[in-house]
């Protein structure tokens, strides 16, 4: 569809029989596919190094100590997984809105970490539990305090998992609507997914437009994919089965 114009009518599923490339042109002038690439590029990676970075500290806590405060903890974290992000709207955005944070970086970034970082704390908790204790008590033997033992001998091991919720989240992140739809309201601040849909209205719509938009959109997720694919799935067995 990306490559075919709008005046062709033949089947969806049918190659074109010539490369119509002013879908591409569309994409970038009416649709600012660019602009929105670097909008999502921005959020993408501010959450989801807050994401990685705030779901591996709390997560070694609650693999290490076994408490019952720890198991409620962690109980509470599963109990968030299950809450429709989308039942807490109007709250969440009346709240946004007295803090400034509407149609900013740092609010939709706020808001897809909160939702985000359930998910990142259970895959966490559970790869950092399959590690054995040994090595942290040979670090404390030799003088390394509980930080530095996180720092030095359990983040190191986490690549596997880091990879699973790099592109969990990364995706998720990256083909967000319904926050991205609310939260950022202004034309400059939209994402992909705004993009796309921008090319959809009551009275007309380009789906010709639309599918080269996505076509753009959806590379820099396979690109990231394929270059991780192997962590991910080495990071998906050990902490979901173990």
């Amino acid at each position: 569809m990306a490559l075919k114009p709008m005046t062709d009518f033949s089947s969806r599923w049918f190659i074109p029989k010539e490369l119509y490339m002013d879908n591409f042109k569309i994409a970038i002038g009416k649709g600012k596919i660019l602009l929105a690439m670097k909008n999502s590029i921005i959020i993408t990676i501010c959450s989801v190094a807050l994401i990685v970075f705030l779901g591996a500290m709390a997560a070694y806590p609650l693999a290490r100590i076994k408490s019952r405060f720890n198991v409620i903890v962690l109980n509470l974290v599963l109990a968030v997984m299950m809450v429709p992000p989308l039942s807490m709207l109007v709250p969440l955005y009346s709240n946004m809105a007295k803090w400034g944070g509407i149609s900013t970086y740092w609010g939709i970034v706020v808001v897809i970490t909160t939702f985000q970082l359930p998910l990142s704390i259970f895959l966490y908790t559970n790869f950092i539990a399959t590690i054995p204790k040994d090595l942290d008590e040979a670090a404390s033997i030799d003088g390394c305090r509980r930080i530095s033992i996180y720092y030095r001998i359990i983040l190191p091991l986490l690549k596997p998992v880091t990879a699973t919720v790099v592109i969990l989240t990364g995706v998720w992140v990256w083909n967000d609507y319904q926050f991205s739809l609310y939260f950022l309201q202004k034309p400059e601040m939209r994402t992909v997914t705004l993009a796309v849909s921008s090319f959809f209205s009551k009275n007309s719509s380009n789906l010709n437009g639309a599918a080269a938009t996505a076509l753009i959109a959806i590379l820099p997720i396979v690109l990231i994919y394929i270059f991780m694919q192997r962590y991910f799935v080495q990071g998906m067995v050990d902490s979901a089965i173990k």
